[in-house]
């Protein structure tokens, strides 16, 4: 049993196979990312971005909207989900977000670090089947509080 257990999860990892939720959230952050270019001109600089001091804190995307740093958290959900992407992204999450993102900007060389940066949540509408991410409905919140007035990396 701890044999077969010990070969799918390595590290709180799954290795072998993606549930359909893991599947759909890929293709939600693929599909972000794609929107987020096209209709609103930002550039993508990192995917999945993980703090290497605590590999629990990730960054969906880290994109540039002309000069300023963008931390995106996208939530792909169902059509008609109970839970809105939004309001799915709770202060325990954003406690998170903000560690991964104060980490993010402390290992940019002093000179590269940007003088603003931003939180976004991108909410990813689909239907269930990864397949059918043709047809989505995506949200763009700009601007989430998410820093304190004196977090500074």
């Amino acid at each position: 049993m701890w044999v077969w257990f010990n070969k799918l999860f390595r590290k709180g990892r799954r290795v072998a196979g993606y549930s359909a939720a893991t599947e759909r959230g890929a293709g939600g952050e693929r599909t972000a990312a794609a929107w987020l270019e096209r209709e609103r001109g930002f550039r993508t600089l990192a995917r999945n971005w993980r703090n290497p001091h605590d590999e629990r804190e990730e960054l969906d995307l880290v994109c540039r909207d002309a000069e300023v740093l963008v931390f995106v958290e996208v939530k792909t959900r169902a059509p008609g989900a109970l839970v809105s992407g939004y309001h799915a992204v709770n202060q325990r999450k954003r406690d998170v977000l903000r560690r991964a993102a104060l980490a993010y900007l402390r290992r940019l060389p002093l000179a590269s670090r940007p003088r603003t940066f931003r939180f976004d949540i991108v909410e990813v509408e689909s239907a269930l089947a990864p397949a059918a991410l043709a047809a989505v409905t995506v949200r763009h919140f700009e601007n989430v509080p998410l820093f304190r007035k004196h977090d500074r990396p």
